[in-house]
Formats: C-alpha cells, sequence, structure tokens
C-alpha cells in the first residue's frame, strides 16, 4: 500500500483538444503540462488508508479488516496518476516516459531506500535479527529494493493476511514494488491508447484511453475474482490482479461526470465511501476471500469517497477530510507507512522494550516521529535536489540504480556477516538432535528418572536459531488450495513390517521427523498425510472459498487412500483453532467434535486403532523473540492465554472405542503457567508449532502409546 510521497494536484482539464497542445520546455516536468487543482479531501483520504492499514498491524485483533488500506491507495493513484498523464497527452500528444520515472523516483525511492538500508544494518545483528531467519530477510530486502517483493511473495505463496511463517522487516513492500509496476506499465498503456486512438478513433485520445483502460480493468477484475477462489495467496500479490483497482480510480479521473458537485449527492456519497471503508475494516477479516470480489467494497468506498467533490458545507466530507490534523497525517503517510513495519517487527527483540499496550502506543508515536523527520529532511528536500532536477532523466535514473546497488550490497554484507554464524547454528542442530543431552526436554517432566535434574540457563536450540529447526520433507506436506493426496513413505520396507499412518495439519507434520526415527527403530512403515489447516475431520471448515474445498476434496481423497490402506494403525494431530462449519450443530465446537469422531470412525469400525493428541499451547507470538533478550521465566505466559480451554480433540477421544488419547499438557505448563522451555529444550519453532527437537523428546511415549494400540486384540 503505496501513499504517494508528496500531494500530487488532481486532474483537470482532460478533454482540452488536440490543437491547443504544446512544447513543454526540457527542463519542466511532463506534469506540469497543465494547471492542476490540489484536492484537499484526496489528502484526507490517505490519512485514513494509512491510519487503517497501521493500526491493522499495530492491533489486528480489534480491527481486522485494515488491511483494506492497500486498496484505497491503490485508487488514488490510479485517479492521480492517470489525470498527471492523460493532461500530458491531451497538451503535447505523447508522454515523456524518462522524465515520467525520473519524476516518480524522485519522490519515492529516497524514503523507500532509507528505510531498506535500516533493515539491511538491523539484519546485520544477531541480536534484533535470529539468525534462522537471515537468509529470507537478505532476500526480501534485496527484492524490495529491486521492487519485486510481490512477486518474490506470490511464487512463494506467502500466507499475508493468515501470517503464515514469521514476517519480515519488508514483507510491506509488496505494495510498493506493485505500485512501481503500475508506473512503468499504466503511462505504456496510455501510450498505446493514443496512437489507437489516432489510427481507429479519429485522433480522440481521451475515448481511446478510455476503452483502453476500461478493457485493461474488466479482464484484471475478471483475472482477480478467478485466481482468488482458485489461489488465494498468490492473487493477493499479483500484479494484473490489482491493476482493476487503479482503473477505477482512473475512470474518475476520465470522466468528468464521475466527479460529483451536487451537494445532497456528494454528501451521500462521501460519507457513504467512508462508512463502507469502516464497515469492512472492521467486518473483514483473514478468513475473508481477498482480494477478489470483495475487493470490490473498500475500492468503491474509496473512489466514492474521491468522487464526492461538493465543499459548500463544514460537515460534508470534503471539508472534515481537509482539516489540518488528516492533511498532517496524509502528508507524511507514505513515509509512516514505511516505517510502521520494521517497527513492529523488531520492537520485541530489543531488550529494553516490553510488549504491554503502554509501548505499543509509544512505538506507534516513535512511528508518527520517524515519518515526519523522514518527510522533512528525506522526502522534501531529494524531490526538488537540483543535482538531479537541472540534469536530464537519466542522470536520475541512473543514481537511483546505483543507490539500489548499494543497499543491495548492504543485505548481501548482512549475510556474509552471518553466514559462518548460520551455518555453526545448522551443525550445532544436528548434533543436537543426534545426541541431546539426559533428562532433556519432554523427559525432564515425564520420566521419574528426571525428577531431581535441575537445568541451567542454557536453551537448546538457541532462540535464536530455533526457526530452522523444522522438518526437511517439504514435497510431503500440501498447502493452501491443493487438494493433491499426496502419500510419503518411510522406515521399514519389509513386507511384514507394521503400517502406522500420520494424517492431520501441521500439527501432525511437525511430529514428522519424530515418527521418522521411530518407524526405523521399531522396524513400522511410516505412511503420511498431510494438508495445512485441514486436520482429518468429517465437518467442513468454515473458511469459504477454494481453500475450504480443497481440504473437503483433500480428506475425501485421504479417506480412500486409508480405506484401500492395509494400516495396523492411524496416529493424527491437529491444531485446536481450525474453525469449523456449525451448520446442523449447536456450535463449531460440537460440529468438531462430531467430525473428529466420524473421521476415526472409518478407521476403528475395521479393527484400526486411532492415536491422538491435545493440541499443544498457541502463543500470540514468536517466545523465541523474548528469550533472545530475557531470562525463560520471563517468557512464560499464563495457561488460559496460550491455550484453549475446550479441545475438540480431547472430547471427541473421551469414551469414543478404539482411540487413544495422549496429554502432554502438564509438559508444557506447570498449573496455570505455560513455559517455552522444558527441559533445557527450546519448545517451539514459531508461535505455535513445536521445535524437532523437542518433539524429539516425546518419542518414548508416542512410540508407546502407538505400539500398545497395534498390540491391543480387535
Amino acid at each position: 500500500m503505496v501513499p504517494s510521497a508528496d500531494p500530487l494536484p488532481a486532474p483537470q482539464n482532460l478533454g482540452d483538444p488536440a490543437q491547443l497542445r504544446r512544447r513543454i520546455p526540457a527542463d519542466r516536468s511532463p506534469e506540469h503540462a497543465e494547471p492542476a487543482r490540489f484536492l484537499p479531501h484526496v489528502q484526507g483520504l490517505r490519512a485514513i488508508a494509512v491510519l487503517l492499514v497501521v493500526l491493522y498491524h499495530f492491533w489486528p485483533g480489534r480491527l481486522p479488516g485494515g488491511y483494506v488500506g492497500v486498496d484505497v491507495f491503490f485508487v488514488i493513484s490510479g485517479f492521480l496518476i492517470t489525470g498527471h498523464l492523460m493532461r500530458e497527452l491531451t497538451a503535447t500528444g505523447t508522454v515523456r516516459l524518462a522524465q515520467f520515472w525520473a519524476r516518480r523516483a524522485r519522490r519515492l525511492l529516497p524514503a523507500s531506500l532509507l528505510v531498506l538500508l535500516f533493515c539491511a544494518l538491523v539484519a546485520m545483528s544477531p541480536y534484533l535479527t535470529p539468525t534462522s531467519a537471515l537468509p529470507n530477510e537478505v532476500q526480501e530486502i534485496v527484492a524490495s529494493t529491486f521492487y519485486v517483493e510481490n512477486w518474490f511473495l506470490a511464487l512463494s505463496s506467502a500466507d499475508y493476511l493468515g501470517h503464515g511463517g514469521e514476517p519480515t522487516t519488508v514483507q510491506h513492500y509488496w505494495s510498493l514494488s506493485l505500485e512501481e509496476q503500475f508506473y512503468v506499465m499504466w503511462p505504456l498503456l496510455m501510450l498505446l491508447a493514443a496512437w489507437i486512438g489516432v489510427k481507429w478513433f479519429r485522433g480522440s485520445t481521451r475515448r481511446a484511453v478510455l476503452v483502453v483502460l476500461g478493457v485493461v480493468s474488466a479482464a484484471s477484475f475478471v483475472f482477480c475474482v478467478v485466481f482468488t477462489l482458485t489461489d488465494p495467496a498468490p492473487a493477493y500479490f499479483v500484479t494484473f490482479g490489482r491493476m482493476w483497482q487503479f482503473g477505477v480510480g482512473a475512470m474518475i479521473a476520465l470522466v468528468p461526470l464521475l466527479r460529483v458537485q451536487h451537494p445532497v449527492a456528494s454528501f451521500v456519497l462521501g460519507w457513504g465511501g467512508i462508512l463502507t471503508l469502516v464497515f469492512v475494516a472492521f467486518r473483514f477479516d483473514g478468513q475473508t476471500p481477498f482480494p477478489g470480489y470483495a475487493a470490490a467494497l473498500p475500492t468503491l468506498g474509496a473512489a466514492a469517497v474521491i468522487a464526492a467533490s461538493n465543499t459548500a458545507r463544514w460537515w460534508y466530507p470534503t471539508r472534515i477530510l481537509s482539516l489540518r490534523p488528516a492533511q498532517f497525517v496524509g502528508d507524511i503517510s507514505y513515509s509512516l507507512y514505511l516505517w510502521h513495519w520494521p517497527l513492529i517487527v523488531i520492537a520485541p527483540s530489543v531488550p529494553f522494550w516490553g510488549l504491554t499496550i503502554y509501548h505499543r502506543v509509544a512505538l506507534l508515536a516513535l512511528c508518527f516521529v520517524l515519518a515526519w523527520l523522514t518527510k522533512r529532511f528525506v522526502e522534501d528536500p531529494t524531490r526538488s535536489w537540483r543535482a538531479l532536477t537541472s540534469r536530464r532523466a537519466r542522470v536520475t535514473l541512473w543514481s537511483s540504480l546505483v543507490a539500489m546497488l548499494l543497499v543491495g550490497g548492504t543485505a548481501g554484507a548482512a549475510w556474509a556477516v552471518n553466514a559462518p554464524a548460520y551455518r555453526d547454528g545448522v551443525q550445532a542442530l544436528e548434533q543436537l538432535r543426534e545426541d541431546p543431552p539426559d533428562c532433556f526436554g519432554a523427559a525432564a517432566v515425564l520420566s521419574a528418572e528426571c525428577a531431581d535434574t535441575e537445568w541451567d540457563d542454557t536453551v537448546l536450540p538457541a532462540p535464536g536459531f530455533a526457526g530452522v529447526d523444522r522438518p526437511a520433507d517439504e514435497q510431503c506436506f500440501v498447502q493452501l488450495n491443493n487438494a493433491e493426496v499426496v502419500s510419503c513413505e518411510f522406515g521399514s520396507e519389509a513386507a511384514d513390517a507394521p503400517t502406522v499412518a500420520l494424517v492431520g495439519d501441521s500439527h501432525a507434520y511437525q511430529l514428522l521427523p519424530t515418527f521418522q526415527r521411530i518407524a526405523e527403530e521399531e522396524g513400522w512403515r511410516l505412511v503420511t498425510f498431510f494438508k495445512g489447516a485441514c486436520p482429518w475431520n468429517a465437518t467442513p471448515l468454515s473458511t469459504p472459498g477454494a481453500f475450504g474445498e480443497a481440504c473437503s476434496q483433500w480428506r475425501a481423497g485421504v479417506a480412500e487412500e486409508l480405506a484401500a490402506s492395509d494400516a495396523d494403525a492411524v496416529f493424527t494431530a491437529a491444531i485446536a483453532t481450525t474453525p469449523y462449519s456449525a451448520d446442523g450443530f449447536d456450535s463449531s465446537f460440537d460440529a468438531a467434535v462430531a467430525g473428529y469422531r466420524e473421521a476415526w470412525a472409518t478407521m476403528t469400525d475395521r479393527g484400526v486403532p486411532v492415536v491422538t493428541v491435545v493440541d499443544n499451547p498457541v502463543w500470540e507470538t514468536d517466545p523465541n523473540k523474548c528469550l533472545r533478550i530475557r531470562d525463560a521465566a520471563e517468557c512464560d505466559a499464563p495457561r488460559s492465554e496460550v491455550l484453549v480451554a475446550e479441545d475438540p480433540v480431547r472430547a471427541a477421544a473421551e469414551g469414543a472405542e478404539g482411540v487413544t488419547l495422549l496429554d502432554f499438557t502438564d509438559v508444557y505448563c506447570a498449573g496455570d503457567i505455560c513455559s517455552p522451555v522444558v527441559g533445557g529444550a527450546n519448545v517451539y519453532r514459531d508461535q505455535d508449532h513445536l521445535t524437532v527437537t523437542f518433539a524429539d523428546t516425546l518419542a518414548p511415549w508416542l512410540a508407546t502409546a502407538v505400539g500398545e494400540a497395534m498390540a491391543r486384540p480387535e
């Protein structure tokens, strides 16, 4: 979401006839081709947009749909940039691309590259950036520097709304990247339209531009809806899926009738648009299929605010958005957007910084201060720096490239400085898995022999490296909208080896390396079926769209595979907070319980035992952030905050014939307090997934439960 670096004037005089075209002095930007009038309410709309985004990132639970601020910015950019380009086309018959791109670079790059340089320097510090996160951090800084971050995230299928994985300090640059790509493509499209106007529209440039941009926008919207339904994670980032939002703003710039001057109509339109934005900010959330058709609401809401042009009364939205506080936030919106996310990501790693509401408010205030300083001393001076503005456009463009290379080089240096520590961490992790200490991890609680064992402050794996302590066989894990049933086999190849199926979501997948070891030691054949956020349960998810449908299809396929298998036992695990459809039940909880029992019965009715486990605690944020800078005891959390009161797996297993329930809650929690470190072992690699190292310490009890289940007579 990219608020423009400065308040650009609104489009005017877009319909001037061709004979009024005149030459522009070489030292003038093409955006000065025609006079323009600044619209304060558009600047105020920027304030709404950036506040939605910032408050969403600070308090996602309070403003779950605040991410729609990005859509508002796209509409604003389409409106302003199209107006500027159209004025130049009308006045001169062409667009000076180099001048246009140079001006964009002078406005956007200085502040952007400053923040990226800051993030690259932070990446050099193992105290502020966990070593395990360094490779991804460096890659994304480089991708952001060259404005391809949206494609990097699309290709890696990052779930922006679902907060999958630990975000980098520059993940928010995806929208900056997308908008820079818009600045490249949009003037080219308009030049193409001007050529079409000469060839087939009798020289009517404006009509040709309307047709071309209208067709592109319509095609983009259809693509957006279809792609969101079929593959929502990359759909959020893909450039063409967002072009229609710029196009909506462009239509307001190109069609004067859409800029409403009638007092009543303007009043209703403006306030209606603002109320629409407020509604979606509170009603949308990470489960909303987005962007897709849902993005039409905030897009049209923003368009309505822009289109409302009457300023006759003080209570009109155009006047309210023109008040000085709104103008101030709009002025600093670009830098505020740039700074807020890195500070949110970095703050938990700062030794003296707490996680209370007061610290969050103070951090928010710091974001505003940095934004104002950047606007005052970076954005404004460099935009009019005579060393660049007095020379040809290519000087600005080459200077920009050099600056980008320097930032990219700094990110590369961050990797070079920390690469030895990263390699040492990998080796230490491998050694720890092969030869763990005695009475380590779960054994410190569950083994009678370890009752008197005391541990020092050592935490293994180190908090800065826990993030890479994860399963390696990613080819066995089905993600997002993929409904393909992928089965992997490990362990014994003997024909008479007992077969154990490991089935479930990522909380089952986190146990894969542990079960691989057990299978090798016990002589079992291990068969796996995993899909992210899709437990082995017969009740459909409440998640709408392609994701929920893919989960149902995958489950059906797994049911067929299990029915045809010769499994001797099934082990399953699931995250307790999975959302289930309550249709036909009193509650989502009851639906989940019934769904587990129905799915398990397909095996237990055949005499195949099912072993399951109560879910582990889920933390609000990765506890390793705390462990890197504080003692383990300071990172404990109340049981009521990290552990669900009722796990449907426990309720489903109680009294179910042929089902064995394991409950390690007393390992994770002592009384009312849960700890991220147990018996010297670092329990979590992120906010809810276990490290492989800790999961391995559960192996004796997992193996015993499955072995005894298979040994029981049918």
